[in-house]
């Protein structure tokens, strides 16, 4: 990448390209943005967004725009703004109507984006949604519990299972919010409460959340059940990690990579295997990171960029081909 960058977003676009979106660098709060090239493996500039901004969150929409929302540059943001492949230009949209950073954001099945949490000096409950026809936000039902650092999946029935993150404590709580009501139900409780983990929606519809920490770096995994609403514990992963990235690949596997724990930051990988429940080492990344981005590419590989491995901010990027 042509800057240095941690805490930022990727997002794949129609063409195959992957967008990479502000961050923060060794300059600061980022709102340049650039565009990796699979068919070249070349990362060019596009246009900066109007905001400096990290810890936000990017979403693709159906009309293939990207909508960037929130996050922190020394101030925590309401912005929003929308990037437009065709003009490689960044325009504002509507403001949400709370200020915002370390939230998630999810494209609900009938196009609207939710974004739930986060914090600003506070931890949130709050929700909101925003409608790409009218460019406005519209305040949804809250959550059950503030959370930052959680995560945010999309079932197969179309609701989302928020799980995880904190706010006074380590949480274990999940949640489901109803598009169709717009409201959360308290669902089964995680086995053990964890921040800065992974979940990831597979193919048989079960949610394998992965790794994090709540006071001490975590291995363990669980699997969530949507018809039973609860948690079963699956195979741990070798490594204890957080602020790690779980990539599903085209055969179903789950691949994790990077993060930290106690012994420092990391730069191996592992694979998830959904029929057996175990997880396998696989090849380590040439640079050890967290706070990184990967983005499954159409040819099937993981486009790893930037993060940050203890010493030093990255700009590097890498891909995992051996699958």
């Amino acid at each position: 990448m042509s800057v240095t960058r941690q805490y930022h977003t990727t997002s794949t676009l129609a063409n195959g390209s992957v967008l990479v979106t502000g961050g923060y660098g060794d300059t600061g709060s980022l709102n340049s943005a650039e565009l990796y090239n699979p068919s070249t493996g070349a990362c060019t500039t596009t246009g900066s967004m109007n905001a400096t901004r990290y810890t936000h969150t990017a979403s693709t929409l159906a009309n293939g725009l990207v909508l960037v929302t929130g996050g922190f540059n020394g101030v925590n943001l309401n912005s929003a703004e929308l990037y437009n492949p065709s003009t490689r230009t960044w325009t504002n949209t509507g403001n949400m109507n709370t200020a915002r950073q370390l939230h998630t954001a999810s494209i609900l099945p009938n196009g609207y984006v939710l974004v739930a949490g986060g914090q600003n000096g506070s931890y949130l409950t709050s929700a909101e949604l925003y409608n790409p026809s009218t460019g406005t936000w519209t305040t949804t039902g809250s959550m059950n519990a503030a959370r930052q650092f959680h995560t945010a999946s999309i079932l197969a029935n179309g609701y989302v299972l928020v799980s995880g993150g904190q706010s006074s404590s380590y949480l274990t709580s999940a949640e489901l919010y109803n598009s169709s009501t717009g409201t959360w139900t308290v669902t089964g409780s995680m086995s053990v409460a964890r921040l800065s983990h992974t979940a990831s929606t597979l193919a048989n519809g079960l949610v394998l959340v992965a790794g994090g920490q709540n006071g001490s770096y975590l291995t363990s995994a669980e699997l969530y059940n949507l018809s039973t609403g609860t948690w079963t514990t699956t195979g741990s992963m070798n490594a204890a990690r957080q602020l790690h990235t779980a990539s599903i690949l085209a055969n179903g596997y789950v691949l994790v990579a990077g993060g930290q724990n106690s012994g420092g930051i990391l730069n191996s990988a592992e694979l998830y295997n959904p029929s057996t429940g175990t997880w396998t080492t696989i090849g380590s990344m040439y640079a050890a990171r967290y706070r990184h981005t990967a983005s499954t590419l159409a040819n099937g590989s993981v486009l790893v960029t930037g993060g940050y491995n203890g010493v030093n901010l990255l700009n590097s990027a890498e891909l995992n081909y051996s699958i």
